[in-house]
């Protein structure tokens, strides 16, 4: 059984089919400009053409599928432009997210945060860039899911989804901002820890996305020259 197909082995077929096209589009198995033939992957996972035509669908409303004419549904990709946008947004919301959320996180938050970002850091010994962007949103999902306000929680959810499929390669291109992520992330935990300001971890939080950011920009921009 492949991995595709074990993942519509449980659940709604349409939420089945969205998290494997996701998972194959985020993990660079299906490129940016890949054609996605809704016959062949329902063949794949062994379903019909609905449930995947409406997982397609999803996907297009988080940006990461694109219909182009003549051609149809194809991974999208994200201009530099979009990039850019999409990060100084998320620097602000997620920034705003995590010091709502900070009050609200308890001991066993921090320990569970702290067990992640030392997996991150044991992960740079032999990097994986797709594995360390997955624990470094779980590490930031710990810091921002108590958030009280749902409208904000759903920018940041917003803002990953439409990060996806180029975030899954971003500490790809520049590694050396993967170790200094991870020293970052220690500050902030003491920082919520020592019950700091919440304007000093909203500070924080958005120099800490803004800086990976920056990394990614500097890189794109030498690749240019």
């Amino acid at each position: 059984m492949t991995d595709v197909t074990a993942a519509v082995s449980s659940g709604s077929k349409s939420q089945q089919a969205y998290a494997a096209v996701k998972a194959r589009i985020v993990d660079g198995a299906y490129p940016a400009g890949h054609r996605l033939v809704l016959a062949k992957i329902a063949h794949d996972l062994g379903v019909s053409v609905v449930p995947v035509r409406e997982a397609i669908r999803r996907l297009e409303a988080e940006g990461l599928v694109a219909f182009e004419r003549n051609i149809g549904a194809t991974v999208a990709g994200i201009d530099p432009t979009e990039y850019l946008y999409t990060m100084q947004t998320l620097s602000l919301v997620e920034g705003a997210a995590t010091a709502l959320s900070a009050p609200l996180i308890g001991p066993d938050d921090i320990a569970r945060a702290r067990a992640v970002n030392e997996e991150m850091r044991a992960c740079l010994e032999h990097f994986d860039p797709l594995r360390f962007t997955r624990l470094n949103q779980d590490f930031h999902a710990i810091l921002f899911e108590h958030c009280p306000n749902p409208h904000i929680l759903d920018l940041v959810h917003r803002g990953w989804n439409r990060l996806a499929s180029l975030r899954s390669s971003t500490f790809r291109f520049v590694p050396g901002r993967a170790r200094a992520s991870v020293g970052e992330h220690e500050g902030l935990l003491r920082l919520i820890e020592g019950a700091a300001d919440p304007d000093e971890i909203e500070r924080a939080a958005r120099a800490h996305r803004t800086a990976t950011l920056e990394a990614y920009l500097a890189h794109s921009a030498n690749d240019h020259r």
